[in-house]
């Protein structure tokens, strides 16, 4: 069993030393580093009772950076001097080794906004980093025209990392914070028409068109599409389950597994390219075999541009949106769009599609005017 060191501290002469004399005196006498580096070690023992040193030319120096130390150590805000002079991107490419438990779309995106980070400030210490340094970059960001949804992603994704670097013993205190932060913004999502799809649809590949349907009219993501089985739909019940996304890996969230119904109509079109392509997933090529989200990716971007006013970055998420659009079209509630789009909640449902709704300011009018008119009659 190891014993733990109690907290100390002191400041040492490596160049002299006192010792004492058979007759009681003492006198200083040079040591056997006399001349050799730095004459002053500052010493102290951590909570964890590891020890650290440092030398110095000057007392007063290594006086001042002990009682920092120490002082650290005392607000609970200690951190390793060695780790002290980690760098931003040394620690982010650390953060990233724990991060990789996260599915792979997830840790793209996190790589992408690393790269970012990186590009500011990869090489500056951890440490170092100031609220200050980050509200210039969020103004950088903005100043070169990035969207205020992906500033604020960015800005989010530095302070997940160094909340983390606190957690870790890294970091003393996050430098992002509410004060840092930019306004997330509002991204509104492009939604294309009915005539749009049946374009889409038309243009792609007879093999591919049924990726079309699962997306535009059943809300499935690019890789639960291209991992469906056919053993996932009900063919008579009209009810498709998505299990897994490309190619056999977990959904993106536990409710991403929710049944979605869809009629007949549709049913049968999907039945219909699954008996003239057999194969075990539903989108497959003439061969059988399944249709990854790449191809399915390529096969749409060499499309839309033959379709009249889809955006040039239109993709199959946008498909997704068509379906959020239709239904919001005829009516349906918040909970029926969260449902059919499979959000985990529906905050996310008004964030992406609240401004799809109608405006209900002649609807509360008429609630009001039938009460007022009432009293008045009466």
């Amino acid at each position: 069993m190891t014993t733990r060191r109690n907290r100390r501290s002191g400041v040492e002469d490596l160049w002299w030393m006192t010792v004492r004399n058979e007759d009681g005196t003492t006198e200083k006498v040079k040591t056997k580093l006399y001349g050799k580096g730095k004459r002053w070690r500052a010493r102290y023992v951590d909570d964890t009772g590891e020890e650290h040193t440092q030398r110095f030319a000057k007392k007063t120096d290594a006086k001042e950076w002990l009682d920092g130390q120490t002082a650290t150590l005392v607000a609970g805000t200690h951190v390793a001097p060695r780790d002290a002079k980690m760098t931003v991107g040394q620690w982010c490419d650390e953060w990233l080794k724990g991060y990789a438990v996260h599915r792979d779309s997830t840790v793209r995106q996190a790589k992408t906004h690393i790269a970012q980070i990186k590009s500011q400030f990869g090489d500056i210490p951890l440490s170092a980093v100031r609220p200050s340094h980050v509200k210039e970059w969020v103004a950088t960001l903005k100043g070169r025209g990035h969207e205020p949804s992906y500033v604020h992603a960015l800005h989010s994704r530095l302070s997940q990392i160094c909340g983390d670097a606190v957690l870790d013993g890294v970091l003393a205190r996050n430098p992002c914070s509410r004060r840092t932060s930019p306004p997330a913004g509002k991204q509104k999502v492009y939604c294309c028409t009915t005539e749009q799809v049946w374009a889409i649809y038309d243009a792609m590949p007879e093999h591919m068109r049924a990726a079309v349907l699962l997306g535009a009219f059943a809300g499935l993501r690019i890789a639960e599409i291209s991992g469906l089985r056919v053993a996932d739909v009900d063919f008579i019940r009209g009810i498709v389950h998505p299990k897994q996304q490309w190619p056999a890996k977990p959904l993106k969230t536990p409710g991403s597994e929710a049944p979605v119904p869809i009629p007949n109509d549709l049913a049968l079109m999907l039945s219909a390219a699954v008996q003239a392509r057999p194969g075990e997933r539903v989108v497959t090529d003439d061969a059988g075999k399944p249709v990854p989200p790449l191809q399915l990716n390529r096969a749409l971007i060499a499309v839309r541009a033959t379709i009249p006013g889809l955006p040039e970055k239109f993709g199959f998420q946008d498909l997704r949106h068509y379906l959020a659009s239709l239904l919001i079209a005829n009516a349906a509630n918040i909970k029926v769009v969260q449902a059919r789009m499979r959000h985990a909640d529906a905050k996310t449902t008004l964030d992406t599609y609240g401004h799809l709704w109608p405006e209900t300011d002649e609807s509360t009018r008429l609630v009001i005017a039938t009460v007022i008119k009432e009293r008045m009659a009466s």
